[in-house]
């Protein structure tokens, strides 16, 4: 009888209800939990090569055998010693939560350094099983790792595994289906180590989910989530526990942490004597010479400039807004489908007034879902195909290193890559993802920029195929964002009190991205972005067919008329930008009706693309802004914005009338 099943017995209530055991995955960022968990569970999230993704706990269940286990992927962590917000929220569900198995993953690559954790998760008297992952790339490598001697050793199970290749999955399901609740091979630290971990840890006499030596040492090491634990649960015991700590830590102030990391580091070494096995002469694959490209300023940013050209402008903007924008929009909804649903509303609908809320000129049907499904449909499906063959291939973290430096220059680190790159796909998410920044400030910073200077993917991909028809006009935009995002950035970080913290990202492999991968998470980002914008469509058709029956909407566009006016723009501009303030992609493809009408220059085209980018951002975006940073800061980055977007979009025109330039 398993582990599990002992369990399961005692956890049976008399009306027969049985409590679901609890598997949590844990491990530093980028060593494939979310992969494990995806193979686990078969339920689908996003699996990133970034710490990131993993913030928000994810759960699932496992139907293993004839159990079904609820399965928790946790965020990135290094030590149970927490510094960041992800290690936190980690070491939370193993404290709170108590999970009946921890599967804690590392990478075979960097054994030596993550095993180190594996001792503390032993050390807390958790139920461990050893996966060790990426097996592959360590095999490519040359390195040969004598799994059943590593077993022995720890005296916990340990599996070898490439989880990405589906390779250790079976065995990673049997061994939870076996576990029979053995414990570690018990290790020690020096004699001085023990003595003082001895002393805290004998005064301890409360009920606690991890070791009393885990907590003695965490206590030592002044963890003070740990010491309000204690004052809770020992009572009147906590104040002589936390003399004794301050006493044992004055002691040995300026050597404990370094000589704790010390022996950890020796037990590690003695563990994996005769475990690794290296090449003689280490072996350097493609993958790991262009990793190494991509990192340096003066290789990288060539190969960043070639992947921005062929994924974005290419893939995204020649192919995703022209090619399959034309085959959509022009062939199947304005040749076939809008003039069938019209003739068919006019045969079933015999009041106009209502017959113009589908049909009309922002009908639901006639504007609305074919704005939605004709315009922003494929050029989302481009960009999310090519933001996940980026992730997929590992050049993401790369991407981050490279731009560290600069944006260190803008208050951030290169961690804000992620919620930046994001941006290009969706704003909305994007600022849900800053909240993954070390601090407040930065969080501030980034959402700032997300709101000002970052077109989301459908925005992009529609100026991308209005501009590129005239020369100069794609590189008139772009040098105007990007010199904006650069000053705004380089202010904001001046403004804003406090200091940009260190950065640390773990590197994945570079591989080759798994079809099967690339197409899950594009389906599902998909599923997420078109069932949050069809109803916003939905809900702005309506809207301006309110606004048409109470004519509000020519007032406002009368209102807007002069304001359009002073920066060179015709007055029918104002419909694109009202319906900016719904979406900036719903905006975007209001540009792409006037364009294809005629009605505005390239020196108009290029000051509206420029002013609706930097234009407030949209209802969606702002909501989320307000629940993320507070109701003050989402309305006072909302009115900057939109000032700095007119005040952007002035000077732009006179700078292009005073040169001639786009005449």
């Amino acid at each position: 009888m398993s582990w599990f099943r002992k369990r399961q017995d005692t956890a049976e209530s008399s009306a027969g209800a049985v409590v679901r055991r609890k598997v949590a995955l844990v491990g530093n960022p980028n060593v494939g939990k979310s992969v494990l968990f995806n193979a686990l569970t078969g339920a689908y999230v996003t699996v990133s090569n970034y710490p990131g993704t993993s913030v928000e706990v994810s759960r699932g269940s496992a139907q293993l055998g004839d159990e079904t286990f609820e399965i928790c992927d946790t965020p990135g962590m290094y030590s149970l010693l927490p510094i960041t917000e992800e290690e936190r929220v980690a070491r939370e569900i193993l404290l709170t939560e108590a999970p009946d198995l921890v599967i804690h993953v590392l990478d075979a690559r960097n054994l030596e350094r993550m095993l180190a954790m594996t001792l503390q998760l032993m050390e807390a008297d958790l139920p461990v099983i050893l996966v060790v992952n990426i097996m592959d790339e360590a095999e490519r490598m040359g390195l040969t790792i004598d799994i059943p001697l590593l077993r022995q050793r720890l005296g916990i199970p340990v599996i070898a595994a490439a989880t990405a290749r589906n390779r250790g999955v079976a065995e990673i399901r049997e061994a939870i289906l076996t576990y029979d609740g053995r414990r570690h091979v018990p290790f020690g630290y020096g004699r001085r180590m023990e003595q003082n971990i001895a002393a805290v840890a004998g005064e301890l006499r409360g009920s606690y989910r991890l070791s009393v030596k885990a907590l003695a040492l965490l206590l030592l090491q002044r963890d003070e989530e740990v010491e309000a634990l204690v004052r809770t649960t020992e009572g009147e015991g906590a104040s002589r526990i936390e003399s004794l700590v301050k006493e044992k830590t004055f002691e040995r102030r300026e050597s404990f942490h370094l000589e704790l990391s010390m022996e950890r580091k020796e037990i590690v070494h003695g563990l994996l004597e005769g475990v690794i096995t290296l090449p003689d002469k280490r072996r350097e694959t493609f993958a790991s010479r262009l990793s190494r490209l991509t990192v340096r300023p003066l290789t990288g940013v060539p190969i960043l400039l070639v992947v921005l050209y062929f994924g974005l402008y290419q893939f995204v903007g020649k192919f995703g807004a022209g090619t399959l924008v034309d085959l959509i929009e022009k062939q199947l909804f304005e040749a076939w489908l809008n003039p069938w649903i019209i003739d068919l509303a006019g045969r079933v609908i015999p009041w106009e007034v209502i017959r113009e809320l589908f049909v009309g000129e922002y009908g639901i049907i006639t504007l609305g879902f074919r704005y939605a499904v004709g315009i922003i449909l494929p050029i989302v499906a481009t960009f999310f195909i090519f933001f996940s063959l980026l992730e997929d291939s590992g050049y993401f973290p790369r991407l981050a290193l490279l731009v560290d430096r600069l944006f260190k220059k803008i208050g951030l680190t290169g961690r804000a890559v992620i919620p930046i790159v994001l941006g290009f796909g969706c704003d909305t998410m994007a600022t849900m993802v800053t909240r993954t920044l070390e601090t407040v400030r930065e969080r501030i910073i980034a959402t700032l920029l997300l709101a000002l200077a970052i077109p989301c993917s459908a925005q992009l991909g529609v100026i991308l195929a209005l501009l590129s028809k005239t020369p100069g006009a794609l590189l008139v935009w772009s040098v105007c964002l990007l010199l904006i995002f650069v000053v705004i950035g380089f202010l904001a970080a001046r403004v804003l009190p406090g200091e940009t913290p260190l950065f640390y990202m773990e590197l994945p492999p570079m591989r080759l991205p798994q079809f099967r991968n690339v197409l899950t998470k594009t389906y599902t980002r998909m599923q997420w972005y078109f069932m949050e914008i069809l109803p916003l469509f939905i809900l702005a058709s309506v809207l301006l067919w309110l606004g048409k029956i109470t004519h509000f909407f020519e007032k406002l566009i009368g209102w807007m008329t002069p304001v359009m006016a002073s920066i060179g723009l015709p007055k029918e501009t104002a419909v694109a930008f009202i319906f900016g303030f719904f979406r900036r992609d719903y905006g975007a493809a209001g540009l792409y009706d006037l364009q294809t009408k005629g009605l505005m220059s390239p020196r108009q085209l290029t000051v509206a693309a420029v002013t609706l980018t930097l234009f407030v951002p949209c209802i969606a975006q702002f909501l989320i802004m307000k629940k993320e940073r507070g109701t003050s800061v989402a309305v006072g980055i909302g009115v900057f914005v939109s000032l700095l977007a007119y005040g952007s979009g002035w000077l732009l025109n006179e700078f292009l009338l005073a040169t001639g330039l786009l005449a």
